[in-house]
C-alpha cells in the first residue's frame, strides 16, 4: 500500500494502482454499481491529449516571446510533457480502463470524473518515467495532468465526443435496418392485405404500403440524427470554470479546439458564449430529443410486427424468424423476443429523455452539477437505439416471411373489402355486403354472388393491386368502369 494526502487527511492507495486518493473518496462517497462509458472515457483521453498538445505549442510560442528573458511562470519540462502525452494517449485507446473507478452516477458535476482520468494519466506518466505511482511532487494529476483545464470545461468537451462518436455509428446503423425495410417493401409492394385502424379491420391495402410507412419514418430519423451534429459540435473547452477563461492563456483558449477537432476527427468548435456553453445544456435536450423520435419509430414499428405475428388473430400468413425457445414449460412456444427487446429499450430512452430534460433544467446559476448522469442515461440511450437496429436488421427484418396466397384469402373474407364498393353502389348497400360477408363468412366474391350487384370481371378488377392500390380515384373513371362491367340492371347509383 502507499499513502495518499490532501488537505481532509490521508488515505491508503494499493501500491500498483493508476488511481489515486480523490477517486478512492469518490468511490466511497458514491457507492452505486453504475459503471461509467468507455466512450466517454477515451474521449476524456482525446480532450487531455489536445491539451498536452496546445501547451507543447504555447511553451514554443512563450520561449520565442522571452528569448533571452525570463518566462514569468513555471512552464512543464518537455520530458514530463512527454510522458503526459504518452499516458493520454494511452486513455484515449480505451487502455487501463479498469483503473476508472468512479462510478457513473456521482456529485460535483463530474469533478471525480475528471480527478480519476488525471490520476490515471500521472500515474501512468510516472510509471513511463521510471517513478513509483503517487510520486506527485514529479509529475501531479491537478499541476501537471489538468493543467489549463477545469472539470467544468473538459467534461462537458469529453461528453459531446463521445455523443457524436455514437452517433456516427447510429446514424450508419439506422441507414441499414432502412435498407432492410425497402428489401421488404419491393418484396411486397403488390401483396394485399387488410389495413386496420383501431385495431379493426378497416381498408384493402399491401404490406408494400404499410412496410414504405417504415422506410419513410425511418428515412427521416436518419436525416435529423446526421443534422445533430450541427447541435453538438458546440463546446466550451478553454472557458474554465465558468466560462471567463479565468487562470487559462487567451493563446490556449484559440487554439485547443482546433488541436481536439485533429485528433478526434470530430467537427468540434468553440462556442462564442464560453458562458453560455457552460451552464445551458439544452442541445443535449434538443438532440436527445431527436433520438428519443427514433425510438418511438421503431417502437411503432416493432409493436406492428409483433401483432401482425401474433397468434391472437386467424393465421394471416405473416411470421418473424424464431429465434430462441420460448419457455421452460411450454413446449414448442417461440416468443417475439426481438420486438420486445427494441420496446423495452425505447421506453428506456424515453424515461432517459424525461430524465436528461428535467435535470438540464435544473443547472444552477453558471453550472449544472448534474451533467454526470446526463451524459450517462444519453450515451445510454444511444447505444441502446444502435443495438435495437442492429438486432432488427440482422435477426428480424431479413427473417420476416408473407405468405402471399393466405394474405389475399384473409383479405376477401374481410369485411373490410366491401369499403371499395362504395364509390359505385354507396355506403349503405356496401354495408349490406360487409355484414354478409361477416355473418356469413364468405368472400366478398361470394357475398356479390348472392346479391347480384356487380359483374364478377368488375370486382376483380377493383381487387386487382393495381386498382386497390392506387392512389385515389377519377370520377370519370368510375363512370366509364362502371358502365363497361356493371351489369345492365344495376340501378343503384352512388351516394
Amino acid at each position: 500500500m502507499r499513502k495518499e494526502k490532501d488537505t481532509i487527511g490521508e488515505v491508503d492507495i494499493p501500491s500498483d494502482s493508476l488511481y489515486g486518493i480523490q477517486t478512492v473518496r469518490a468511490r466511497e462517497n458514491f457507492p452505486i454499481e453504475k459503471p461509467f462509458h468507455i466512450e466517454w472515457y477515451r474521449a476524456l483521453g482525446a480532450v487531455k491529449l489536445a491539451c498536452y498538445h496546445t501547451y507543447r505549442k504555447y511553451g514554443v510560442a512563450l520561449q520565442k516571446k522571452f528569448a533571452g528573458c525570463t518566462i514569468p511562470f513555471p512552464i512543464i519540462e518537455d520530458h514530463i510533457l512527454d510522458s503526459l502525452i504518452w499516458a493520454a494517449e494511452e486513455v484515449m485507446k480505451g487502455h487501463h480502463f479498469d483503473q476508472f473507478i468512479v462510478p457513473a452516477f456521482c456529485g460535483g458535476a463530474g469533478t471525480s470524473i475528471n480527478m480519476n482520468v488525471n490520476e490515471i494519466i500521472s500515474n501512468l506518466a510516472l510509471t513511463n518515467s521510471g517513478r513509483a505511482p503517487g510520486d506527485y511532487h514529479v509529475i501531479d494529476p491537478i499541476n501537471h495532468a489538468n493543467v489549463f483545464q477545469s472539470t467544468n470545461d473538459v467534461i462537458p468537451t469529453s461528453l459531446r465526443i463521445a455523443v457524436m462518436e455514437l452517433l456516427g455509428v447510429l446514424e450508419n446503423r439506422i441507414n441499414l435496418l432502412r435498407a432492410k425495410v425497402e428489401v421488404v417493401e419491393k418484396r411486397h409492394l403488390n401483396t394485399i392485405r387488410v389495413a386496420y385502424t383501431q385495431m379493426q379491420e378497416a381498408v384493402p391495402s399491401s404490406y408494400g404500403r404499410l412496410f414504405s410507412a417504415y422506410n419513410e419514418a425511418l428515412s427521416r430519423d436518419w436525416w435529423r440524427v446526421s443534422k445533430s451534429f450541427e447541435r453538438i459540435k458546440v463546446v466550451n473547452l478553454g472557458g474554465s470554470a465558468v466560462g471567463t477563461g479565468i487562470t487559462v492563456p487567451r493563446y490556449f483558449i484559440f487554439e485547443v479546439v482546433q488541436a481536439l477537432r485533429d485528433i478526434s476527427g470530430r467537427p468540434v468548435t468553440r462556442s462564442e458564449n464560453l458562458s453560455d456553453a457552460t451552464s445551458n445544456l439544452d442541445p443535449l435536450v434538443e438532440v436527445h430529443a431527436v433520438i428519443k423520435a427514433h425510438a418511438v419509430n421503431l417502437e411503432k414499428m416493432s409493436s406492428d410486427i409483433r401483432i401482425l405475428s401474433s397468434d391472437l388473430s386467424v393465421d394471416n400468413g405473416f411470421s418473424i424468424p424464431a429465434r430462441q425457445l420460448g419457455s421452460t414449460i411450454m413446449p414448442g412456444k417461440i416468443n417475439p423476443v426481438i420486438p420486445e427487446f427494441v420496446i423495452s429499450c425505447c421506453h428506456k430512452v424515453y424515461s432517459n429523455d424525461s430524465l436528461i430534460a428535467s435535470l438540464a433544467a435544473q443547472g444552477c446559476l453558471e453550472l449544472n452539477p448534474y451533467l454526470p448522469i446526463i451524459g450517462h442515461e444519453f450515451i445510454e440511450s444511444i447505444k441502446c437505439l444502435i443495438a435495437c437496429n442492429e438486432t432488427l436488421a440482422k435477426y428480424l427484418v431479413p427473417g420476416i416471411a408473407i405468405d402471399e396466397t393466405k394474405a389475399k384469402e384473409r383479405l376477401l373474407k374481410s369485411p373490410s373489402t366491401a369499403t371499395i364498393l362504395v364509390p359505385y353502389i354507396g355506403y349503405r348497400k356496401a354495408s349490406e355486403v360487409a355484414a354478409m360477408i361477416k355473418k356469413d363468412g364468405i368472400t366478398i366474391l361470394d357475398a356479390n354472388r348472392n346479391m347480384n350487384i356487380l359483374s364478377e370481371e368488375f370486382l376483380e378488377y377493383l381487387l386487382s393491386a393495381s386498382s386497390l392500390l392506387s392512389l385515389g380515384f377519377v370520377p370519370t373513371q368510375i363512370a366509364e368502369e362502371s358502365e363497361s362491367f356493371k351489369k345492365d340492371n344495376d340501378k343503384t347509383g352512388g351516394e
